[in-house]
């Protein structure tokens, strides 16, 4: 399948908040610059590959059950159903990030259960221990995705895979009780949270909150990558207030802090984080760092 967007497309600036490095065994770019992602989906596990041609073009190919899914929901994940036309800067730092940023655009994934593993495991833990998990979960009881995919890539563990896990396979992939239980009671209404995608917004975040163990911030992890919320902010998140506070006020701020920064721009709150992140403003690096913990070794 050939796709012509009306946009220039950036395959790895629309899809860089779904990978972690190499720790993303689901989503990687191979040596040819196609880009395969492999995805849980209602209908199944299945297969995307994507390559941007000169000439703007994306071409894609998928497989396995979820193949016409997949195919049908390349536009939305390259962004094609995000407009900020509406979007107004409120800030001088913030409207040079759009100026310089012009095609940044909020891509969505259009399934829910990938991500919210991802999101759970980086629940208040350091980003290597969380992508250590990761890792390991999507090489030990992830599936081999279909079609002709590179050896690495792996579809992440489905919820009847992560139900049956015994407690020492946690173990050993260092996610430790809390964690696990809000996957194990994820697992159980699977089915029933890819609904958030429907609702989407408010509603659909809500909708992901009555799983007890996914709260504010993993909520608006999932919905930033299943349906490119643009209103969706990782309130609670270690790094972002102070990123905000500081590219804006000068200063480092905390969730209230950020909560009054960003007041004027809902119902786009995210996009303005996304233009802030894109121009490349991070937390200053000073202060202790997380503690690492290997809970393997507890």
């Amino acid at each position: 399948m050939f796709w012509r967007p009306a946009f220039e497309v950036d395959l790895g600036r629309v899809l860089g908040p779904l990978k972690r490095g190499r720790g993303s065994l689901n989503i990687l770019t191979d040596e040819r610059g196609i880009t395969w992602l492999a995805s849980n989906t209602p209908d199944g596990p299945g297969t995307l590959a994507l390559r941007r041609h000169a000439d703007g073009r994306i071409e894609a190919a998928a497989w396995g059950e979820a193949k016409d899914r997949l195919l049908t929901g390349v536009p939305a994940l390259l962004g094609a159903d995000d407009d900020d036309s509406g979007f107004v800067a409120h800030h001088d730092v913030v409207a040079r990030a759009r100026r310089a940023n012009p095609g940044l655009r909020l891509g969505a994934t259009g399934v829910v259960w990938d991500w919210l593993v991802l999101a759970v495991l980086e629940q208040k833990v350091a980003g290597k221990e969380a992508i250590r998990s990761w890792a390991e979960l999507c090489r030990r009881f992830g599936a081999r995705p279909p079609g002709p995919a590179p050896e690495r890539l792996r579809v992440p563990p489905a919820p009847e895979t992560l139900l049956g896990l015994p407690d020492w396979h946690w173990h050993r992939a260092g996610v430790d009780i809390k964690r696990r239980t809000a996957l194990v009671n994820a697992a159980r209404v699977a089915g029933h949270l890819e609904r958030a995608v429907e609702l989407r917004g408010l509603e659909g975040r809500h909708w992901l909150r009555q799983v007890p163990g996914i709260g504010v911030w993993t909520a608006a992890e999932i919905a930033q990558r299943a349906w490119g919320d643009p209103d969706a902010v990782s309130f609670g998140d270690y790094n972002i207030p102070s990123m905000v506070g500081h590219a804006v006020l000068g200063t480092k701020t905390d969730d209230a802090g950020m909560a009054a920064v960003l007041a004027p721009y809902a119902p786009q709150r995210q996009r303005a984080v996304r233009y802030l992140e894109a121009a490349g403003h991070t937390r200053p690096r000073f202060g202790p760092r997380i503690e690492l913990r290997d809970y393997r070794a507890m």
